[in-house]
């Protein structure tokens, strides 16, 4: 080989060396330039926001390698629009990081921001780890038993280490084609249920609105045997099915089991050809606005072939319908314009509805496009707007029927008796369910403050009972002491005997020291078998309460039919006098709970502190 020929062959290599090099630079700097979120555990329903990339995987066939493989060659980009990616075929996979700022692991949930997912899944791995793990795999399909969190949208528990970072990688897939909303909220888990149930609550105070309002319109069709009110009764039948079902609330409660996509696209169907059959009756279009009645006539038949699409289950065919039945909405306050025009004073509050309605959906049109971003408002939005013209056409159909009441007085006079049982039945209806609410709301409050397994204090109501007595203790120089418990031994009570006799063993212990305390005394569940006491006593007094107290645990057994099971607790005591916080008092005696679980169990053990 000649000197040119070696010269030549160790450019190539140093030519090949430097791409590899550079080829490596550029990844990473691609990786870092993709900064972590910095999450603490007290996220509030915060987003991702600029912190996730997407990739499209317009074949929807790819695997985790190979959105990984997507991401080192750059793929991955900052989504364009507000929120959506718009109506597109495949899947979309999302990539971002998270750091715990915080000194101790922590949980969050990462929350699917729409309802409109068919499958989620979603793997990490600890930016120090070599490999990824699977951490969800969802689908809309499944039981919703199997949900990782009991929610009505798609939501994903992770766990981060204490100062920690995490790479996330996230598939968002649909049947064929559909709208992706890659981003995701982030949670403490109990901010979320608390926000959840403010969501359950609302939409059960429009659902049963619109029950009341659908009854009182049954009650009225009867009464004056008016084909208007049964159409209205009709329709706001199929609207009580359309939001739950869309909103995942009927997966949650209903159908459990073998939900599919297309039960939404079946009711909103449904829906809308109830609507237009009531618009037809109510605003007469085939007497006084023929041709226009055509139109609606095809509005129906579309709405008949998208409730077939969506029971043979075709999703493009589905789409295309939704689409053109949404594009012919605005026909229908075009008709109640005219019959306004016509002289119809009920069609002018008719059309309010009917506008309030499409701007409704207009907006969620915009907002599945990505042209307006996907908030709480604008996502619930559309809901209220049918909820408010629902409510609007109820008032139209009240000065239709206070229209025909002044025209037929004589057949007000003979329905008068029944109508004034009809409205004694809707006061006793309303009656009972104010009471059924104030029920449900008292119980939920008992809920929110109660442990559901012991029956005792939650850590939530523990925590402001017992800040309530330290504050009420400092400013009066009462002394008060705290005592933190632990069941010694917990966990081998459920290895050996199962997690329903562990769950006994709580319940035993609660009812036990429960019964052997003062009314006054704050006692709680903080979580698993750990328990606090706060009490109004000095230091004897507390001694002599942990004693009597550990002595009382120590002699109760559960018969579980086999073996007596007995168990004791470790008690750390702590008295009251320089903290400035009830969990600094807490503190004292988790540290005096430490030393007595050290120093062999079974007792009670006062803080140094």
């Amino acid at each position: 080989m000649t000197i040119n020929s070696l010269r030549s062959l160790s450019q190539q290599v140093l030519t090949v060396f430097v791409l590899l090099f550079c080829g490596l630079v550029a990844t990473k700097t691609y990786a870092e330039s993709l900064t972590a979120l910095h999450v603490n555990g007290l996220e509030d329903g915060s987003r991702l926001g600029q912190y996730f990339h997407v990739w499209h995987d317009e074949s929807g066939s790819a695997d985790l390698a190979d959105a990984i493989a997507a991401f080192r060659l750059h793929k991955f980009s900052p989504l364009k629009s507000k929120g959506s990616t718009g109506l597109q075929a495949g899947a979309f996979w999302s990539v971002f990081y998270l750091h715990n700022d915080s000194d101790k692991p922590i949980t969050l949930n990462l929350e699917y921001v729409d309802h409109q997912l068919i499958y989620l899944s979603a793997y990490q791995r600890n930016t120090s780890a070599p490999s990824f793990l699977e951490i969800a795999d969802l689908a809309l399909s499944n039981p919703f038993s199997e949900r990782l969190v009991s929610h009505q949208r798609f939501v994903v528990p992770v766990e981060l280490g204490a100062g920690e970072t995490y790479q996330f990688y996230f598939r968002f897939g649909s049947d064929e084609k559909g709208f992706v909303f890659p981003d995701l909220r982030l949670w403490q888990p109990d901010k979320m249920h608390y926000v959840q149930s403010i969501e359950l609550g609302s939409i059960a105070f429009l659902v049963g609105g619109l029950a009341l309002m659908a009854i009182i319109s049954l009650v009225t069709g009867v009464a004056t045997n008016d084909k208007t009110y049964y159409a209205y009764f009709v329709y706001a039948g199929t609207k009580l099915a359309t939001w739950p079902t869309i909103l995942g609330f009927s997966h949650m409660f209903f159908v459990r089991e073998d939900f599919h996509w297309s039960y939404m696209s079946l009711t909103g169907a449904m829906s809308i050809m109830t609507g237009v059959i009531f618009a037809r009756i109510f605003l007469q279009t085939k007497v006084n606005t023929p041709r226009l009645d055509y139109v609606l006539k095809f509005m129906i038949l579309n709405a008949g072939l998208l409730a077939l699409a969506a029971l043979t289950r075709e999703t493009v065919f589905s789409v295309v319908l939704i689409t053109i039945a949404l594009l012919l909405y605005p026909v229908l306050a075009i008709a109640s314009l005219i019959r306004w025009y016509q002289g119809s004073k009920e069609s002018a509050v008719y059309t309010l509805g009917w506008t309030v309605l499409i701007i409704g959906l207009f907006s969620q049109a915009l907002r599945d496009l990505g042209l307006v971003e996907h908030t709480f408002v604008t996502y619930y939005w559309p809901v209220v707007a049918s909820y408010s013209e629902m409510m609007v056409i109820m008032v139209a159909m009240g000065i239709h029927l206070f229209r025909l009441r002044r025209l037929k007085e004589q057949a007000e006079l003979r329905y008068r008796s029944q109508l004034e049982r009809a409205k004694q039945e809707l006061e006793i209806l309303v009656s009972e369910r104010t009471h059924a609410l104030e029920v449900a709301k008292s119980e939920a409050e008992k809920e929110a403050r109660t442990d559901p397994l012991t029956g005792i204090n939650n850590r939530r109501s523990f925590m402001a009972k017992s800040e309530a007595m330290f504050d009420s203790c400092r400013n009066r120089s009462h002394p008060m002491s705290m005592l933190m418990f632990d069941i010694d031994h917990f966990k081998k009570i459920n290895d050996n005997h199962g997690h329903a006799v562990g769950d006994q063993a709580l319940k035993l212990f609660a009812t036990t020291i429960e019964s052997e305390i003062r009314d006054g005394d704050v006692l709680g569940r903080l979580g698993g078998e750990e328990f606090g006491l706060a009490l109004y006593s000095d230091k004897d007094t507390a001694i002599h309460t942990a004693e009597r107290l550990r002595s009382a645990v120590e002699r109760i057994y559960l018969n579980t039919g086999v073996v007596q099971v007995r168990f004791t607790t470790s008690i750390g005591v702590a008295l009251m006098e320089a903290e400035e916080s009830i969990e600094q008092l807490m503190s004292h005696a988790d540290q005096a709970l430490y030393k007595a679980k050290e120093s062999g169990r079974n007792k009670a053990v006062v803080s140094a502190a």
